[in-house]
């Protein structure tokens, strides 16, 4: 009887190494089931067989990874913590260690921000966008739809001063294309140099309708900016190096060129007096106010835009979520 047992448990034993074994040359040498039976002198069936007792017996676990489910579960976590209506969490590749963000990152927000929009204008609404190197991108997804807005409004102005360009004429009139609407646009510079050649400016009858008009559209696209040297807003020939100087020292971003700090306040009232647009206040009053930015290093001036409650909706990436996120944990303890 009990050499019977032991030579049972022998088998046992060596069923499982033989698993083991299988296990290993197929899940982690990543051989093919007939390569691991030429290299174990068994049959094909029988590794199938080795492979099957090996998930049985838990030596091996497989767990899938789906992307799109954790990003589903950021997403809940943005909606609940910002009083979001929608979400949207694209997924772009890991750029390598140190390199920064991917580039197909602007790419992806292009998409995902062209077909929430698609989905969301309707007909006979006015619609505000505004420019950046985002909205050209979404702008340029748009495909035609049979929605017949009543407008689409420059939220702000697009003229630049250097050799760089806001493509603001570009993103308008391929949002005006989308959605079968004439354009409202402002061909000014976004900031000026004096405050009284800027209120000479708004004094106009064309400019003032427009400006109002975008204090009472319906939906706003938008996205928000760094408020790093490097940004476009900051290389358009507006600011000086001081205004420069100054604006880098204490915000974290801007929405529409309006400049804010970590605390939600204007950075700069000066400069903010010199801006052609459509106000923080205002914007935030708009209904629907759909906010399509990433790139970690927007972190911070995108969360802070969210606690601010400038969007209602947000087209991100994944690891500007989790960046954005973790900044917001952060802001929670520090104001305990």
């Amino acid at each position: 009887m009990t050499d019977f047992s032991a030579r049972d448990l022998s088998a046992a034993e060596q069923r499982d190494r033989d698993a083991l074994d299988a296990a290993k040359l197929y899940y982690r040498a990543g051989l093919s089931q007939a390569e691991v039976a030429a290299q174990m002198g068994i049959s094909r069936p029988t590794v199938a067989k080795l492979l099957q007792h090996a998930r049985e017996r838990g030596f091996v676990v497989i767990e899938i990874h789906d992307p799109q489910e954790a990003g589903a579960q950021v997403g809940d976590r943005l909606r609940a913590l910002f009083n979001l209506d929608d979400v949207r969490v694209v997924h772009p590749p890991q750029a390598p260690s140190g390199a920064g963000d991917h580039p197909s990152i602007v790419d992806d927000l292009g998409i995902a921000g062209a077909r929430f929009l698609e989905e969301v204008v309707e007909d006979g609404m006015s619609v505000g966008v505004s420019w950046g190197k985002t909205m050209l991108h979404v702008a340029r997804n748009l495909r035609h739809t049979h929605t017949r807005a009543r407008q689409i409004v420059q939220l702000k102005g697009g003229s630049s001063r250097s050799n760089l360009s806001t493509n603001n004429f570009e993103t308008m009139n391929l949002f005006c294309a989308a959605f079968n609407a004439p354009a409202l646009a402002l061909p000014l510079p976004v900031i000026f140099d004096q405050v009284e050649t800027k209120h000479i400016v708004e004094q106009d009858s064309h400019i003032a309708d427009v400006l109002n008009q975008g204090r009472e559209t319906d939906l706003v696209a938008f996205t928000v900016g760094s408020a790093r040297r490097e940004s476009l807003v900051m290389n358009l020939g507006y600011l000086s190096d001081a205004m420069v100087e100054q604006l880098v020292g204490v915000a974290v971003g801007d929405v529409c060129s309006r400049f804010y700090t970590h605390d939600g306040a204007i950075a700069a009232p000066d400069i903010d007096a010199l801006t052609v647009g459509i106000s923080v206040e205002d914007l935030r009053a708009r209904p629907r106010r759909v906010l399509i930015a990433g790139g970690t290093y927007k972190a911070e001036a995108i969360e802070t835009a969210l606690w601010m409650g400038l969007a209602t909706d947000l087209v991100i990436d994944e690891h500007t979520a989790r960046r954005m996120l973790a900044l917001h944990e952060r802001r929670k303890h520090l104001q305990k």
